[in-house]
């Protein structure tokens, strides 16, 4: 299986933890990373760079302007489907709030279940697990996953955890081709252009949210409540520009079930 995890970068030149990735190659020689430039201010591509210089297994995509996070990621996968040739791709935040060591539990879930996939981070706060996540951000979440849920018509737990990895398939490949809609939910856009092309069941039947061991707020950023109302803003635009085709795809799959 051969695997390429996209690293999206703005201003990192102070935070990222380099050592942890380089660290993280030497181990397992068959997974890429791929950092994403997203037009950073500060010397973030000279790091980057230096991390290329370091091991073949670390490249870089240099984006001269700022796009935002959704097209930095979105840039980062067409990238690596198409130039890389890999099997599996991934998308992993700068900070590690997910530990790199979660790709691998990963990747074992899809090794393991051929049927799977996605395999998608959910940030459960269970009894041995390290979740810290601070209250605001967590309650705030609740309610913005309930929303994501109806949107789309499926149970998912955590829609929003900055770790979630694919299998490179033809529905992958055509969700990715244009620009997302949304700035601060495109994974939740991603789910939706994915629902284009199946029936809920099937999504549902692909797709398996990890409960991650461990997972901690990094960082000094404050949950700011306009960022919550434009992410909610932002599933109404999903819904208006998609549900209609998981409503067709539903009926016909009602339907040929019916029928049989």
């Amino acid at each position: 299986m051969n695997l390429c995890v996209v690293v999206p970068c703005y201003n990192e030149f102070n935070r990222l933890p380099e050592e942890k990735f380089i660290q993280f190659v030497q181990a397992n020689s068959d997974i890429q990373v791929l950092f994403v430039n997203d037009g950073s201010k500060d010397q973030t591509i000279d790091k980057l760079k230096a991390l290329s210089k370091s091991s073949s297994l670390l490249n870089y995509l240099d984006l001269e302007r700022n796009q935002g996070k959704a097209e930095a990621v979105r840039q980062g996968l067409n990238h690596a489907i198409k130039k890389l040739s890999v099997d599996v791709v991934a998308y992993w935040d700068a900070d590690l709030a997910t530990p790199l060591e979660s790709i691998l539990l990963f990747k074992q879930q899809l090794l393991v279940s051929p049927h799977l996939k996605i395999v998608i981070g959910s940030r459960i706060k269970r009894l041995g697990s390290h979740i810290y996540r601070k209250k605001i951000r967590h309650y705030l979440g609740r309610v913005f996953a309930t929303v994501a849920s109806i949107v789309l018509k499926v149970g998912v737990y955590d829609t929003q955890c900055g770790a979630k990895m694919f299998r490179v398939t033809k529905e992958l490949s055509a969700s990715l081709e244009k620009p997302f809609l949304t700035k601060w939910v495109f994974d939740v856009e991603l789910f939706a252009r994915l629902l284009t092309y199946m029936d809920v069941e099937e999504f549902e039947g692909m797709t398996y949210e990890y409960p991650l061991p461990s997972w901690k707020d990094v960082g000094e950023s404050k949950v700011k409540f306009y960022d919550f109302i434009t992410s909610i803003r932002d599933m109404v635009v999903i819904y208006f520009n998609y549900a209609s085709s998981f409503k067709s795809k539903r009926v016909i799959a009602d339907v040929t079930k019916s029928e049989s």
